[in-house]
């Protein structure tokens, strides 16, 4: 053990030797092997003693960093297309597992929508798709009736499981009509129709609002680099700085739009995107926080923006925990996402994406994701979970919307981040990238408790 590490504990070990306070740590473990999936372990015990040859995972309570807002996934179209398709008993009680906020619930509280289809759709769609050369500057024909056939129904089943869950909105791609191709994939928004667009959205949220289905947040681009998608469109920071500033930000203001603008909502290599809009101050005053996504760059990108910004929140919008060759290394995407991603102020959690069949489907054709396994496999009614389930639910079942991120120190081979919850229980989740089983003590004010965790292991820690 370090110096620095023995100093720090000092006033940990005074405590401990004035009083040995009986508590009893849960443990849910989660194994590479698959034999434990989540699953409750015996408690372990705080006592007056300290292993001082083992790691110490210091706790501190009092020193609390950003709010969270919640942990989940993308509820693609083509999600809700297979929870809708299930019998109606089968479908209640796999969204009761996800949703539910008992002890046997998943808890997930944070949702992604698309707005249109995503590449995760049957086919591709707008709410305002008009034949070849026509247009709509009124939105006349605004419709969300594709959204109706399943996305919609499967929210309002969600909705009276968890009233609270919050829903993030996030386009693909604007109407083929407002594009500078006039094609679903690739393009920009023509300047022309920036007034149009940010009248898009609000129809969106009031659209959704009148099928009770409240849009919390909404991004103002999916990828704005990606013009390969299927849909896709490309949006220059300079271009959604003008949209924000001059046409999105004061229509929301004028119509009482209390949805939060989060900009950016890309990947981690390209922090200066969401900094160079932020830098502005009159658009700043309408945007709440950055997105990100993490398929290239480092997740600390995100505390370089917070940094740069520290009133504007940060938001964790996608990324993949999928099952590779075989293997359940849960503990690399619970270290890399989950733990990286709220250790650099995010202040949610969302996965890519809920639910697909075994073959991947469905997805477009021509830049559609042909490989994205969801949280679940669907065939059917037959239901089969998979590891970015366990990555969230780590969280989720343990951690509820405004609790706290609070200090924990960390270590390379045992990653970590703590939680204080509203009603003061404090949540620790540890993973243990290391190749052994390792040993340690988790220490909080004059408690601490000795615990074990198999070697590409996983556990969330309660008290």
């Amino acid at each position: 053990m370090s110096i620095i590490t023995r100093l720090l504990l000092l006033p940990v070990l005074s405590a401990l030797c004035q009083c040995s306070i009986a508590q009893s740590p849960g443990v849910w473990l989660t194994t590479p092997d698959r034999q434990q999936l989540l699953a409750q372990q015996e408690p372990l015990r705080f006592t007056g003693s300290i292993n001082s040859q083992q790691p110490v995972i210091l706790v501190n309570p009092n020193e609390t960093f950003q709010q969270m807002d919640g942990f989940g996934f993308a509820l693609t179209g083509g999600s809700a297309q297979h929870i809708i398709r299930m019998d109606a008993a089968e479908r209640k009680t796999l969204l009761q597992e996800l949703f539910g906020q008992d002890r046997d619930g998943m808890g997930i509280s944070y949702l992604r929508l698309s707005i249109g289809a995503s590449d995760l759709n049957q086919r591709v769609f707008s709410y305002n798709d008009l034949p070849a050369g026509k247009k709509d500057p009124t939105l006349s024909r605004f419709s969300l009736a594709d959204d109706e056939k399943d996305v919609v129904p499967v929210m309002k089943e969600i909705l009276a499981i968890n009233p609270a869950i919050k829903i993030l909105g996030s386009p693909w791609s604007a109407p083929t009509w407002m594009k500078s191709n006039n094609n679903i994939q690739g393009g920009r928004l023509q300047e022309e129709y920036y007034p149009v667009y940010a009248r898009y959205f609000v129809k969106y949220i009031r659209a959704m609002e009148q099928q009770g289905i409240r849009i919390d947040a909404i991004t103002v681009q999916n990828e704005p680099f990606n013009d390969g998608n299927t849909p896709s469109m490309q949006m220059l920071a300079k271009e959604q700085l003008r949209f924000i500033r001059d046409h999105l930000g004061p229509l929301f203001k004028k119509e009482g739009i209390t949805t939060r603008i989060i900009l950016y909502d890309h990947n981690c290599d390209a922090p200066e995107y969401p900094m160079a809009i932020l830098a502005d101050s009159t658009a700043a005053r309408f945007i709440d926080g950055s997105g990100f996504h993490l398929y290239a760059g480092p997740v600390s990108a995100m505390s370089r923006v917070h940094d740069a910004f520290p009133t504007k929140g940060l938001y964790f919008t996608e990324m993949m925990a999928v099952n590779r060759d075989g293997q359940f290394n849960i503990a690399n995407p619970v270290e890399r996402i989950l733990i990286g991603a709220t250790r650099n102020w995010s202040r949610n959690v969302i996965l890519w994406n809920l639910a697909a069949n075994a073959k991947f489907e469905p997805h477009t054709d021509n830049g559609g994701c042909a490989f994205c396994q969801g949280a679940v496999t669907i065939e059917g009614n037959a239901v089969e979970r998979n590891i970015a389930l366990y990555v969230i639910g780590h969280a989720s079942r343990f951690v509820p919307p405004a609790s706290y991120r609070i200090a924990s120190n960390t270590s390379e081979t045992l990653p970590n981040v703590a939680f204080r919850t509203p009603t003061g229980r404090i949540v620790l989740i540890v993973a243990n990238k290391s190749a052994e089983t390792q040993a340690f003590n988790i220490a909080t004010g004059s408690k601490a408790a000795s615990a074990k965790l198999p070697a590409g292991a996983v556990a969330t820690y309660t008290w």
